[in-house]
Parts: structure tokens; sequence; C-alpha cells
């Protein structure tokens, strides 16, 4: 009798320090679910290419990852028809956000969606030159105001090192650079020169030497990069865009005037 009164109480013990062991190890898994949410849409939109245009460039600016499931499916956050928001026009829909619950990754990519870079790079996307999708006639909800969080200053160190063999990034190294790629400061007078430097691995000539960890592909085996490659974090490139919003625009002059 006390032999089995002993073996219940070593079971309890050990399942006593398992279930210690899941409950520590719960708030890593609840994070890690704070950065992936799924995203529900038709196929008709599906199929469009658009979201295949704008998720990986949300994903550059919050680290968060999108699962695009079927309609109907069980999501976090629902393109269609219906919603509260109205996001964007395209293909015979006024199309529609609607959010379920509270997660954190969905919520981030509700405000970039309706922010102004989020609406330039819908309206950026083309088929065969064309853009498929515009901004809704009525703007139900003010945009929300782009912020960027990055460290500045590790921000301008990653941007010599990863960018300064092409482009001037600082006075630090204007005279190492290639005369012929525009410096910094000539992108920052850019409209849109937060989306640029977003998808900056999806711009010419970027895409044959740039590797962003987490979002861009490995080079083809028959197409290496030709160059030493850039190879670029998401909390580096956000560091980056954080530098590059506080600097002061170059001044390229008035527009040209054709008469």
């Amino acid at each position: 009798m006390r032999l089995l009164t002993d073996l219940c109480n070593r079971l309890t013990r050990i399942a006593m320090l398992w279930l210690a062991v899941v409950v520590w190890l719960l708030p890593g898994v609840v994070r890690a679910d704070d950065k992936r949410f799924r995203l529900s849409a038709p196929v008709a939109l599906a199929q469009s290419g658009l979201l295949e245009h704008i998720i990986p460039r949300f994903a550059l600016k919050t680290g968060v990852r999108v699962e695009v499931v079927d309609e109907g499916a069980e999501a976090e956050i629902t393109l269609g028809s219906q919603g509260e928001r109205a996001v964007f026009e395209g293909a015979g829909v006024l199309w529609r956000m609607a959010i379920e619950g509270k997660h954190p990754g969905a919520a981030k990519f509700a405000d970039w969606l309706t922010s102004e870079i989020g609406q330039r790079t819908v309206t950026s996307y083309e088929v065969a030159g064309v853009a498929p999708f515009r901004l809704p006639e009525i703007v139900e909800e003010a945009e929300v105001a782009q912020s960027f969080d990055g460290d500045a200053a590790v921000g301008k160190q990653a941007s010599l090192l990863l960018c300064g063999r092409c482009h001037v990034v600082a006075p630090e190294n204007r005279m190492s650079a290639i005369g012929s790629t525009p410096s910094f400061a000539v992108l920052r007078s850019f409209a849109d020169w937060d989306a640029r430097f977003q998808s900056f691995y999806a711009l010419r000539p970027h895409p044959a030497f740039t590797q962003v960890e987490g979002v861009t592909q490995p080079f083809a085996s028959h197409l290496p990069s030709p160059i030493s490659p850039i190879e670029v974090s998401l909390d580096e490139l956000e560091a980056i865009i954080a530098y590059v919003a506080g600097l002061t625009p170059a001044d390229l002059g008035a527009p040209i005037q054709v008469q």
C-alpha cells in the first residue's frame, strides 16, 4: 500500500512539473500568434494578384505574417462586400474590411491598409499597365497617420553598411558612392519615398542582389547574385526607414514648366 502511495505522489509531482512547463511556455506561444493572423477573401480577390502585391509590403513594415484563407473560413480579418470599413474598389465591388476580435497583428494590418501608404500600395498595383483597384469615392474614416518606430541611429549605420556602396547615405560616404544612383536625400524628396523604401527589394535593380529575411525567396540556382548580396532583416529595414524619415529632403528646385 505504501509503494502505491509513493507511486501516486511521484506521478502527481511529475504532472505538476509538466503543467508548470506548459504554463511557462504559454506566453511565448501567444506572442508568436501575435505575429500571424488569417485573412479571408473571396476567390475573385485572391486570384486578382492584389493580395500578393500588398501582403509582402505589409510584412516588411511590421514583421506580421498573413495567412490567406478561403471565403467563409475562420479569420481575424475578412475582405468582402460586407464590413464596417470601405477600403478600395475594383472588379465591380466596393471592398470592405471586417475585423473579428482584437488580434494585434490584424489591428496593425487594418491601420496600415487604411493609412496613406497602404492606400498608395493598393492603387500602385497594375496589371498590363492598368491599375484595377482604386480608393473608394466616399472616405468613411480619416487616414491613420504613418509612424516610423525604428531606431534612426541604428538605421544610419545599417544604411552606410548595406546601401552606402551605391547611394550617398550621409556626408560620411559622399565620395564613395556611385554617382548615377540617387542619394537618400534625393529619394526623401519624393512624395512616395516611404513606399519606395518599404518595397525597395522589389524595385529594379535590387531584386537581383537583395535578400530580405523572411520575405524574399532565395536566389534561383541559375541566377546567383551578380555582386556580394545585400542581406537585411525587417528590424534593420524599419530602422533605415526611421533614419530616412528624419532626413531633410534635397531641394530639387521648382518643377519644369513647359510652354
